[in-house]
């Protein structure tokens, strides 16, 4: 699939197969081509080569209105002047639906969507998640075989979008939809996600289960987009990453050669307070920051870069800003980049 507006490559050489069923999420920065890619899957731009297929049969020069899937806009795109029934039912509508069962779908969802009390009211009388919980609404009445969503919780407060990422996961879930979910959210992307497809440049970085993005990136894009890293430059060694005039312990891969450029990815929870004599290097606290369950520490190194490290805040009483501290890595949890041969 490509997709040039002009110069510009939104779109360059991405082929994504979703499972029917599936809850998969285009995860990446504004201009990243995620949200294009969207677009054309819904048919509201056509890509420049590529084609779209939805059960083998090709899609891709017909209306958004023919390929049965539910659109949920990041701007919610209701019709301020219908009420709740009406937004729901519009599409129904607009296919002629009888006036019965157009009536009994619209109830079903907003008994599904907790909106029953709300059907006679007007979107400027709605409160940010129940004009959200609408536009879902309006995009299932027709029973779509996918559902396509587009930032939907951008606009939202942080309380009020987590509480709604789960009732959209658990909706699509009971409904059996498949869902193609478009975020910039790093952690929207995990909580919600069966899978999830890391873009930049218009192209999929890569493309995984959540726990294979965040513990196992495939690049130092990958490794500093999702989540927090530390990331350690150097070469291959003979038992781990040699840089800063020490062995970064790091089980390095078969196929890794001594003295090729690498760079060792260190999450801050692999990252632990140890005894002198265990340690791995040590150094002094710089910042501390309480994060409840944790607290998150920069620790400075007499050589080399800092490092963030996340403790259980029940632990960390010595650890105060300017205290020395002795550290451990997990070699195992440890990701090896190959960025380069040897000189």
């Amino acid at each position: 699939m490509v997709k040039r507006f002009g110069e510009v490559v939104a779109v360059s050489d991405v082929s994504l197969d979703i499972a029917s069923g599936e809850f998969v999420t285009l995860l990446g920065d504004s201009g990243c081509g995620k949200t294009t890619l969207l677009r054309i899957i819904a048919g509201f731009a056509v890509a420049d080569s590529g084609t779209v297929l939805r059960d083998g049969q090709d899609i891709t020069f017909d209306a958004p209105a023919d390929r049965r899937m539910g659109f949920v806009f990041q701007s919610y795109a209701l019709f301020p002047t219908k009420t709740v029934a009406e937004n729901i039912g519009f599409a129904l509508k607009i296919a002629g639906r009888p006036g019965r069962a157009l009536a009994e779908r619209v109830r079903e969802l907003a008994r599904m969507m907790e909106l029953e009390s709300l059907l006679d009211r007007y979107p400027h009388e709605l409160s940010g998640g129940q004009q959200q919980r609408v536009a879902l609404a309006r995009a299932l009445a027709p029973n779509p075989s996918v559902l396509l969503l587009d930032e939907p919780l951008s606009a939202l407060d942080a309380r009020i979008r987590t509480r709604l990422r789960g009732e959209i996961r658990a909706i699509v879930d009971r409904l059996g939809v498949t869902a193609l979910y478009v975020t910039h959210d790093q952690e929207e992307a995990l909580a919600l996600s069966d899978r999830i497809a890391v873009m930049r440049k218009g192209r999929i970085e890569q493309i995984g289960r959540p726990d294979d993005i965040y513990h196992r990136p495939a690049s130092r894009f990958v490794a500093e987009f999702v989540g927090t890293a530390n990331i350690v430059d150097g070469f291959i060694g003979e038992s781990g990453i040699e840089a800063s005039g020490r062995t970064w312990p790091a089980r390095l891969p078969a196929s890794a050669s001594r003295g090729a450029r690498a760079a060792a990815v260190y999450r801050p929870e692999h990252l632990v307070p140890a005894s002198p004599d265990a340690a791995d290097f040590h150094g002094r606290v710089e910042t501390r920051t309480f994060l409840g369950s944790t607290v998150r520490l920069r620790v400075s190194l007499p050589a080399g870069p800092d490092l963030i490290a996340d403790c259980p805040s029940t632990g960390v009483n010595g650890f105060e800003i300017g205290a020395p501290i002795f550290m451990r890595a997990d070699p195992d949890r440890t990701v090896v980049l190959i960025e380069g041969t040897p000189g």
